[in-house]
């Protein structure tokens, strides 16, 4: 892993010191790319796809260097499947071949949705612990699990994407104040109260005819 990381370097020098922990450029870049990103999606706009392709491979980087494993790897899935939420927004339909629109998840999709959580959670964290040497082997894979769930329902214009995020990103903030990432724990603040205002905006979109 040191040794991919290893062009990087150069992006891993702190541009500041924040309470104590520094800030290097790489989270920097990381940060302002996933806001923008963060925006496009509340208004439906699919250029927040590639910026989630950039700014997935940037936190990739971080989260490796941070031993943060479950998370790294989830962010190499993220720049795949936003490939894959990019075409469906741009191409996606229904299973009545009408246009891919906002909606919403029936209660049978609800708890589909919960039980895939409920089985992915402790088979991501055994894999952490075993192969890993994170010492927040569950912890980890809480968010990496949710966030798998969360992108798949983002990419299908679900609005349950929202507040699968919000319960995410409040996991990830405690997560990172641990590690000391604290522009990226900020991010995840940030991404709390955003998630609250898509959530709002894309119930409002399901509601139109």
């Amino acid at each position: 892993m040191e040794a991919l990381l290893q062009p990087l370097q150069p992006l891993f020098v702190a541009a500041f010191t924040l309470w104590g922990s520094p800030v290097t450029w790489l989270e920097i870049v990381a940060f302002v790319l996933a806001v923008w990103m963060v925006v496009a999606n509340i208004r439906v706009n699919p250029i927040a796809w590639p910026l989630a392709i950039v700014s997935s491979l940037l936190y990739l980087a971080l989260f490796a260097n941070s031993k943060l494993y479950g998370e790294s790897a989830l962010q190499l899935v993220f720049s795949v499947v936003a490939g894959w939420g990019w075409w469906q927004w741009l191409r996606g339909t229904t299973t009545d071949g009408s246009v891919l629109k906002v909606r919403s998840l029936s209660a049978r999709g609800r708890w589909l949705m919960l039980g895939i959580f409920a089985i992915a959670w402790p088979v991501v964290g055994m894999f952490l612990k075993r192969h890993t040497n994170t010492d927040v082997p569950w912890w980890d894979a809480f968010p990496t699990a949710g966030s798998l769930i969360g992108q798949w329902l983002l990419g299908r214009k679900y609005v349950e994407n929202w507040p699968t995020w919000v319960v995410v990103n409040v996991v990830s903030v405690g997560l990172f104040v641990y590690k000391g990432l604290w522009l990226t724990t900020l991010l995840y603040g940030v991404f709390i109260v955003m998630s609250f205002i898509g959530w709002r905006a894309w119930q409002r979109l399901a509601a139109q005819p």
